[in-house]
Protein backbone atom coordinates (compact mmCIF):
# COMPACT_ATOMS: atom_id res chain seq x y z
CA UNK A 1 0.00 0.00 0.00
CA UNK A 2 1.18 3.55 -0.74
CA UNK A 3 0.82 5.81 2.30
CA UNK A 4 1.54 9.53 2.52
CA UNK A 5 2.21 11.21 5.87
CA UNK A 6 1.77 14.97 6.15
CA UNK A 7 3.92 16.20 9.02
CA UNK A 8 6.15 13.12 9.13
CA UNK A 9 8.77 14.93 11.23
CA UNK A 10 6.45 15.40 14.25
CA UNK A 11 6.02 12.94 17.10
CA UNK A 12 2.88 11.28 15.75
CA UNK A 13 4.05 11.55 12.15
CA UNK A 14 7.40 9.86 12.83
CA UNK A 15 5.78 6.97 14.69
CA UNK A 16 3.18 6.43 11.96
CA UNK A 17 5.82 6.64 9.23
CA UNK A 18 8.06 4.08 10.97
CA UNK A 19 5.18 1.73 11.75
CA UNK A 20 4.03 1.79 8.14
CA UNK A 21 7.54 1.14 6.83
CA UNK A 22 8.01 -1.74 9.29
CA UNK A 23 4.90 -3.37 7.82
CA UNK A 24 6.27 -3.20 4.29
CA UNK A 25 4.28 -0.25 2.98
CA UNK A 26 5.72 2.35 0.65
CA UNK A 27 5.59 5.64 2.56
CA UNK A 28 6.06 9.20 1.32
CA UNK A 29 6.80 12.03 3.77
CA UNK A 30 5.20 15.42 3.03
CA UNK A 31 7.31 17.92 4.96
CA UNK A 32 8.54 21.51 4.93
CA UNK A 33 12.14 20.55 5.70
CA UNK A 34 13.31 17.40 3.94
CA UNK A 35 16.85 17.60 5.36
CA UNK A 36 15.56 17.63 8.93
CA UNK A 37 13.19 14.75 8.15
CA UNK A 38 15.95 12.63 6.62
CA UNK A 39 17.96 13.12 9.81
CA UNK A 40 15.01 11.76 11.79
CA UNK A 41 13.79 9.01 9.48
CA UNK A 42 16.75 8.09 7.27
CA UNK A 43 16.76 7.62 3.50
CA UNK A 44 13.10 8.20 2.62
CA UNK A 45 10.83 9.24 -0.22
CA UNK A 46 9.69 12.78 0.40
CA UNK A 47 7.95 15.81 -1.05
CA UNK A 48 9.21 19.09 0.35
CA UNK A 49 6.27 21.49 0.41
CA UNK A 50 4.26 23.52 2.85
CA UNK A 51 1.08 21.55 3.58
CA UNK A 52 -1.04 24.38 2.19
CA UNK A 53 0.85 24.31 -1.11
CA UNK A 54 0.07 20.64 -1.74
CA UNK A 55 -2.05 19.82 -4.78
CA UNK A 56 -3.92 16.70 -5.85
CA UNK A 57 -1.09 15.72 -8.21
CA UNK A 58 1.25 15.47 -5.21
CA UNK A 59 -0.81 12.50 -4.00
CA UNK A 60 -0.91 10.60 -7.28
CA UNK A 61 -0.71 6.88 -6.54
CA UNK A 62 -1.23 7.36 -2.79
CA UNK A 63 -3.84 5.03 -1.27
CA UNK A 64 -4.01 6.61 2.20
CA UNK A 65 -3.07 10.10 3.40
CA UNK A 66 -2.34 10.55 7.11
CA UNK A 67 -2.69 14.17 8.16
CA UNK A 68 -0.39 14.55 11.17
CA UNK A 69 0.00 18.30 10.67
CA UNK A 70 0.89 20.33 13.76
CA UNK A 71 1.29 24.05 14.33
CA UNK A 72 1.78 26.57 17.12
CA UNK A 73 -1.24 27.61 19.25
CA UNK A 74 -1.46 31.07 17.68
CA UNK A 75 -2.12 29.38 14.31
CA UNK A 76 -4.31 26.57 15.64
CA UNK A 77 -7.13 27.47 13.24
CA UNK A 78 -4.94 26.07 10.47
CA UNK A 79 -5.93 22.55 11.57
CA UNK A 80 -9.41 23.35 10.27
CA UNK A 81 -8.05 25.06 7.17
CA UNK A 82 -5.95 22.06 6.16
CA UNK A 83 -8.80 19.64 6.81
CA UNK A 84 -11.01 21.77 4.56
CA UNK A 85 -8.32 21.83 1.87
CA UNK A 86 -7.92 18.05 1.86
CA UNK A 87 -11.66 17.42 1.96
CA UNK A 88 -12.19 19.85 -0.93
CA UNK A 89 -9.42 18.16 -2.89
CA UNK A 90 -10.97 14.70 -2.69
CA UNK A 91 -14.73 15.31 -2.78
CA UNK A 92 -16.71 12.40 -4.25
CA UNK A 93 -13.65 10.13 -4.35
CA UNK A 94 -13.14 6.84 -2.53
CA UNK A 95 -9.38 7.11 -2.88
CA UNK A 96 -7.24 8.20 -1.28
CA UNK A 97 -8.58 7.55 2.18
CA UNK A 98 -7.72 10.44 4.51
CA UNK A 99 -6.79 9.85 8.16
CA UNK A 100 -6.98 12.92 10.41
CA UNK A 101 -4.99 12.95 13.66
CA UNK A 102 -7.20 14.77 16.16
CA UNK A 103 -6.51 15.78 19.73
CA UNK A 104 -8.04 14.28 22.85
CA UNK A 105 -9.88 17.51 23.76
CA UNK A 106 -12.99 16.50 21.83
CA UNK A 107 -13.43 13.27 23.83
CA UNK A 108 -16.21 13.01 26.41
CA UNK A 109 -15.58 12.60 30.12
CA UNK A 110 -17.73 10.35 32.32
CA UNK A 111 -20.08 13.26 33.14
CA UNK A 112 -20.66 13.98 29.44
CA UNK A 113 -18.57 17.13 29.26
CA UNK A 114 -15.66 17.37 26.86
CA UNK A 115 -12.06 17.04 27.98
CA UNK A 116 -11.29 20.44 26.46
CA UNK A 117 -13.42 22.07 29.17
CA UNK A 118 -11.26 20.41 31.84
CA UNK A 119 -8.12 21.52 30.01
CA UNK A 120 -9.26 25.14 30.04
CA UNK A 121 -9.23 25.11 33.84
CA UNK A 122 -5.53 24.21 34.03
CA UNK A 123 -3.45 27.24 35.09
CA UNK A 124 -1.56 28.61 32.10
CA UNK A 125 -3.67 26.73 29.57
CA UNK A 126 -4.45 29.95 27.71
CA UNK A 127 -1.02 29.62 26.09
CA UNK A 128 -1.85 26.30 24.39
CA UNK A 129 -5.55 25.44 24.72
CA UNK A 130 -6.29 26.84 21.24
CA UNK A 131 -4.89 23.60 19.82
CA UNK A 132 -7.50 21.25 21.37
CA UNK A 133 -10.22 23.87 20.84
CA UNK A 134 -9.53 24.00 17.11
CA UNK A 135 -9.10 20.25 16.79
CA UNK A 136 -12.62 19.97 18.24
CA UNK A 137 -13.81 22.34 15.51
CA UNK A 138 -11.94 20.22 12.97
CA UNK A 139 -13.88 17.14 14.09
CA UNK A 140 -17.16 19.07 13.97
CA UNK A 141 -16.34 20.06 10.39
CA UNK A 142 -15.45 16.49 9.39
CA UNK A 143 -18.68 15.16 10.90
CA UNK A 144 -20.58 17.08 8.20
CA UNK A 145 -18.63 15.43 5.36
CA UNK A 146 -20.37 12.41 3.84
CA UNK A 147 -18.74 12.12 0.41
CA UNK A 148 -15.05 11.68 1.29
CA UNK A 149 -13.46 8.51 2.67
CA UNK A 150 -12.14 9.93 5.96
CA UNK A 151 -11.47 8.69 9.48
CA UNK A 152 -10.39 10.61 12.59
CA UNK A 153 -8.16 9.32 15.39
CA UNK A 154 -7.75 10.75 18.90
CA UNK A 155 -5.07 9.84 21.43
CA UNK A 156 -5.64 9.60 25.18
CA UNK A 157 -5.37 12.55 27.55
CA UNK A 158 -1.62 11.94 27.88
CA UNK A 159 0.14 11.41 24.56
CA UNK A 160 3.80 10.58 24.98
CA UNK A 161 6.75 8.73 23.47
CA UNK A 162 7.02 5.15 24.61
CA UNK A 163 6.89 1.45 23.87
CA UNK A 164 4.69 -0.21 21.27
CA UNK A 165 1.94 -1.82 23.35
CA UNK A 166 -1.39 -3.44 22.60
CA UNK A 167 -3.93 -0.69 21.92
CA UNK A 168 -7.27 -0.25 23.65
CA UNK A 169 -9.78 1.23 21.21
CA UNK A 170 -12.84 3.39 21.83
CA UNK A 171 -15.09 5.88 20.10
CA UNK A 172 -16.01 9.25 21.59
CA UNK A 173 -15.37 8.67 25.31
CA UNK A 174 -12.01 9.34 26.94
CA UNK A 175 -10.46 5.92 27.48
CA UNK A 176 -8.89 4.79 30.75
CA UNK A 177 -6.82 1.61 30.97
CA UNK A 178 -6.80 -1.09 33.66
CA UNK A 179 -4.42 1.05 35.72
CA UNK A 180 -6.85 3.96 35.67
CA UNK A 181 -4.67 6.00 33.30
CA UNK A 182 -5.66 7.78 30.11
CA UNK A 183 -2.34 7.49 28.33
CA UNK A 184 -1.08 6.32 24.94
CA UNK A 185 2.42 6.09 23.55
CA UNK A 186 3.28 7.29 20.06
CA UNK A 187 4.15 3.75 18.96
CA UNK A 188 0.91 2.26 20.30
CA UNK A 189 -1.03 5.05 18.62
CA UNK A 190 0.73 4.35 15.32
CA UNK A 191 0.05 0.62 15.68
CA UNK A 192 -3.69 1.25 16.03
CA UNK A 193 -3.71 3.59 13.03
CA UNK A 194 -1.92 1.10 10.79
CA UNK A 195 -4.28 -1.65 11.95
CA UNK A 196 -7.18 0.54 10.83
CA UNK A 197 -5.48 1.42 7.53
CA UNK A 198 -4.87 -2.24 6.73
CA UNK A 199 -8.27 -3.47 7.95
CA UNK A 200 -10.78 -0.58 7.74
CA UNK A 201 -13.55 -0.68 10.31
CA UNK A 202 -14.28 3.01 10.98
CA UNK A 203 -15.77 4.98 8.10
CA UNK A 204 -16.42 8.73 8.34
CA UNK A 205 -16.18 8.67 12.12
CA UNK A 206 -13.60 9.01 14.89
CA UNK A 207 -11.99 6.38 17.08
CA UNK A 208 -9.70 6.79 20.08
CA UNK A 209 -6.66 4.91 21.34
CA UNK A 210 -5.23 4.16 24.79
CA UNK A 211 -2.44 1.90 26.08
CA UNK A 212 -4.19 -1.28 27.15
Amino acid sequence: MNIGVIGASGMAGQAIFNEAVSRGHHVVAYVRNAEKTRELLGDIDWIEKDAFALEADDFEGIDVIVNAYATEPSKAYRHIDLAAKLIGMFREQLNPRVVFILGAGSLQLADGTLLVEKLKSIPGSESWVAIPENQLKELEFLSLVDNVNWVGVSPSETFTTGDRLEPLLGTNRLLVNKDGKSIVSDKTFARAILDEIEHPKVIRARFSVCNK
